[in-house]
């Protein structure tokens, strides 16, 4: 058995790997893990949550705090391939060998409470950060906030991404309920920041944490990203950056402001509109799985011009049926993981649907639905280039 198999055989007993699928709203068996845990408090921690852009806001952070010379612990969800995705010290995945020497005493403590996957996956997350003296450890919420994983430890700042519905079945149906959730990441912190919000989720934010400031001026930078959105992600970390050096906690040298800049700027996260060439096809793909995230992306896949095919999968408790409409006049052909209406064709999986539909020659195609959706395109994609 390799390590990785082992590491994925340790942690297979505690759920499906999905951020949400196995979410069990609450701190008392995080406290209980932590318990048995020795952690080391990092100079600075932060959390961030929203619906949308919270995985590249991560990432920016990280780069950006990176580049001021702190030693930088990020973890995000889920993962696309392999589980040390989640969890990276200095920019780098944690190792296999340096997971297998944590897992054993924290999923045996973790399968006699019935913790969850992702309330181990954190836990994971900040023994390794704390092992490894992190300057700064970077949080992204899994599900909501004011019940999630990451919220069992203190931290020092929160940024709350764009909020919009998705998780309903967790977190309420309405944006007021959904805001609720997440305003709680703010729970604790001194220093808070939020990108731009509706009417109905600002009046919640502000009931619960006033002192929340709200960033409304995009970025305007030269991303390696694509899709405007992502100014708007940008926008938020620079005000972040600009937030901890007036509290004396990041230098502000100018070399260091210009520093900062050029490693946002260089920042690619997977499955964020990332652009894949085989050939004389290009693929865009992005893990987009609910309708405020297309409604991101619409601007900038007006911009590409328009695809061959553009496929949607997402997962079987999610649906973009509502949302196909948005996409009709991209594409000359539109495929979906489920019967609709609007779709010219219906397949079983994304292999089948690119293997008929994105065969040999030219074309320009875009994949969304999730990050399962990603991984399975990516798959496919390294299958035809071996």
């Amino acid at each position: 058995m390799t390590e990785k198999s082992s590491v994925e055989s340790w942690l297979s007993g505690l759920g499906a790997p999905a951020a949400d699928r196995d979410y069990k709203p609450g701190h008392a068996r995080m406290h209980d893990l932590l318990s048995t845990m020795q952690l080391r408090r990092p100079r600075l921690r932060i959390r961030i949550t929203g619906t949308n852009g919270k995985g590249s806001t991560a990432h920016m952070l990280a780069a950006a705090l990176a580049a001021t010379g702190l030693r930088v612990g990020l973890y995000t969800s889920p993962h696309i391939h392999s589980f040390n995705e989640r969890i990276r010290i200095d920019g780098t995945p944690v190792s296999d060998a340096g997971l297998l020497a944590l897992l054993p005493p924290i999923v045996e403590r973790a399968m006699h409470i019935g913790a969850s996957y992702f309330e181990v996956a954190t836990a994971l997350a900040l023994q390794c950060f704390s092992d490894a003296q992190m300057d700064v450890e970077i949080l992204e919420a899994g599900v909501g906030a004011r019940l999630d994983a990451t919220t069992a430890v203190p931290a020092d700042m929160a940024l709350l991404t764009p909020v919009a519905l998705d998780h309903q079945a967790w977190l309420g149906d309405t944006l007021a309920d959904i805001a609720f959730e997440k305003a709680h990441v703010f729970a604790g912190c001194r220093l808070c920041l939020s990108a731009v919000q509706s009417d109905a989720v600002r009046q919640v934010v502000d009931g619960i944490a006033p002192g929340v400031r709200y960033i409304s001026q995009a970025a305007d930078m030269v991303l390696s990203m694509q899709g405007a959105h992502q100014q708007d992600n940008a926008a938020l970390v620079l005000s972040a950056i600009n937030t901890l050096q007036s509290a004396g906690l990041v230098d502000k040298g100018e070399q260091t402001i210009d520093a900062i800049r050029q490693a946002i700027a260089k920042v690619q996260v997977p499955g964020r509109l990332q652009q894949v060439q085989l050939g004389e096809q290009t693929f865009w793909l992005d893990a987009g799985h609910n309708r405020h995230a297309i409604e991101a992306l619409l601007p900038t896949l007006q911009g590409i011009g328009s695809f061959d095919a553009i496929f949607v999968f997402t997962r079987e408790d999610r649906d973009l049926t509502d949302t196909l409409p948005l996409l009709r006049d991209l594409t000359k052909r539109l495929i979906s993981g489920r019967p609709s209406d609007v779709a010219d064709i219906c397949y079983g999986s994304v292999a089948d649907a690119l293997d008929k539909e994105a065969g040999d020659g030219a074309g320009r195609f875009l994949v969304l639905g999730s990050f399962i959706t990603v991984s399975a395109a990516e798959d496919w994609l390294t299958a035809r280039t071996e």
